[in-house]
């Protein structure tokens, strides 16, 4: 069932062409006709329909009083000078509504609109002010009948039905230049008719070629050319620089975020910069932790909130539009400068937890291998033989001494984790050590490849012998068919290396191997990712460098 025909039912199309035909109906024939304010009363009845300035004409506040007034002041006192200053203005309408329309349809209706009464007001209403003789037969009749077209052809296109039935947002700028342009042309037209006493066309003429030029002069200063900025940078700069240069406040808050770490003392600093501003009486803000206020508060504020800062502008009196845009720049700059210090706070005592975290974890697996070389130990005393002591009083003497000084070295660290200055030893008593202390065990030592006084860093080569060393027998302790195997070379590049003829790493384990602590039974993964991370600090690269079923080989080297 198809829905009752209503006026709001109508499309602004629609009303649009039904109030140029009534225009055309009143001034037409002269404003002196019988029906001319007849045909007025319904124009001005069909633009409250269709203007684009209200969104409900029929509440009534001060725009539709002020709409009623004009129209009934045209009514009562008809003139063509009023009538021109009013076509001028639904010429401004239409056009700031024609720049926000998509659709087709909508923008010929608007084009046939425009074109109707600028040719209303040039060969019409202009002619009437200037002349007092009767307009010739010809442009009597083509005013009169032919211009009926164009009202009717506007009324005949169907509205869009994907198109919004209500008008869009106009551009009210717009709207205003091309209003204002139109004045010109009318004044600009009768001020030489006035002057020169030359024919009306002539001075149409003359006043389209001067706007024209005028306008082709603005266009070719607007955009920058020559080494000349334009006008349009020239305003925009303007905009952005009210009150206070913009390039000098981003460069005095850049300044003081260089300065200052703790982020509400960078906001005291700003504010305190931006209460010297000759417009603001006083600046208030407030934060999680303190508020304060700069100056004196007025009546006129401006507040403006982000995150958790907000500010407080006092003015001595209302801020314009130009400038409260300006504050409003001003105020969103601080406010992101000051979220960025709180994540760099936020940043730096994240990156202090991470760091000693880290090297709590790292000194942990440090005591943890201590512990099982201090458990072999013990186990060897527990199960040696009387006729062995000679023997495990060597080991112990070897031994103990090593596991007595890293164990003091983890102490110190624990005590000034910021010390991490790398011990260097030399890479012959370095490989000493390493064969002493897992002597015990069935580890097979190839014969180092060592240059004269070269030298490593022993934490780094400690730990990480260790942990791959321990994964080792690991597997061995599972399958005694397990071999360990170790090479090392201090030469042009130094290479640590140890393989075991066990089971290849899983694939699953090998993808994330030295990024992220690994969940394993076997203990593989925490101990490799604080290695690797460690290698990494002392420019040193540990890998996996073969995962072959029978030959897995682990490799530290130097970068």
């Amino acid at each position: 069932m198809r829905s009752p025909l209503t006026l709001d039912a109508i499309s602004a199309n629609r009303w649009l062409g039904l109030m140029l035909l009534m225009l055309h109906g009143a001034i037409a024939f002269g404003l002196d006709s019988n029906w001319s304010r007849g045909f007025l009363l319904l124009h001005f009845a069909a633009f409250l329909y269709w203007q684009p300035l209200l969104t409900n004409f029929k509440t009534i506040n001060l725009h539709t009083v002020t709409l009623s007034i004009i129209c009934v002041g045209l009514l009562i006192f008809p003139d063509w000078w009023p009538i021109a200053a009013w076509i001028a203005a639904l010429i401004g309408l239409i056009g700031a509504n024609a720049t926000s329309m998509r659709s087709s349809r909508q923008n010929w209706a608007h084009t046939l609109g425009l074109i109707y009464l600028l040719t209303v007001l040039l060969a019409w209403v202009m002619l009437q002010i200037s002349h007092t003789d009767t307009p010739p037969s010809l442009l009597l009749n083509a005013m009169r009948y032919g211009l009926l077209a164009l009202p009717l052809a506007i009324l005949l296109i169907s509205p869009d039905n994907n198109a919004s039935g209500s008008l869009s947002a106009i551009d009210l700028f717009y709207g205003l230049m091309l209003f204002l342009l139109v004045l010109v042309l009318i004044l600009g037209s009768f001020t030489v008719v006035a002057a020169t006493g030359l024919p009306y066309l002539q001075a149409l003429m003359i006043s389209l070629f001067t706007l024209a030029s005028i306008l082709v002069l603005l266009s070719w200063l607007w955009n920058p050319h020559a080494g000349f900025s334009g006008l349009g940078q020239i305003l925009s700069r303007y905009l952005l620089t009210v009150g206070l240069p913009f390039e000098q406040w981003i460069a005095q808050l850049a300044k003081f975020a260089d300065q200052e770490t703790d982020p509400h003392q960078f906001i005291r600093q700003s504010v305190t910069y931006l209460a010297t501003l000759p417009w603001l009486s006083g600046i208030g803000w407030q934060t999680d932790k303190q508020h304060g206020l700069i100056g004196t508060s007025t009546a006129h504020q401006f507040s403006y909130s982000h995150h958790q800062l907000s500010l407080d502008w006092y003015t001595p009196r209302a801020l314009s539009a130009a400038l409260g845009i300006h504050a409003r720049l001003l105020a969103e700059l601080l406010g992101y400068f000051y979220e960025a210090k709180l994540r760099e706070q936020e940043l730096r005592n994240h990156a202090y937890s991470q760091y000693v975290h880290e090297t709590g974890a790292r000194l942990t697996h440090d005591v943890k291998n201590l512990l099982q070389s201090m458990n072999t130990l013990v186990s060897a005393a527990q199960s040696s033989h009387p006729d062995q002591t000679d023997a495990l009083l060597a080991l112990l003497q070897r031994q103990l001494p090593q596991i007595t000084q890293r164990l003091q070295s983890t102490l110190d660290k624990l005590q000034a984790p910021h010390n991490d200055e790398p011990q260097a030893i030399h890479a012959a008593l370095w490989w000493q050590h390493l064969t002493e202390r897992h002597s015990h065990v069935t580890v097979k030592f190839f014969p180092p490849l060592i240059i004269y006084n070269c030298e490593l860093p022993q934490e780094l080569f400690d730990s990480v012998a260790d942990n791959l060393i321990a994964n080792a027998l690991r597997k061995q302790q599972q399958d005694a068919a397990v071999e360990i195997s170790v090479y090392f070379a201090c030469a042009e590049q130094i290479t640590l290396s140890v393989c075991d003829s066990g089971a290849a790493v899983p694939e699953s384990v090998t993808r994330h191997l030295f990024e992220a602590p690994i969940s394993s039974s076997h203990g593989l993964g925490i101990g490799l990712y604080q290695a690797a991370k460690q290698a990494q600090q002392n420019d040193y690269s540990l890998k996996l460098a073969n995962n072959e079923a029978g030959a897995i080989c682990f490799t530290l080297d130097s970068i």
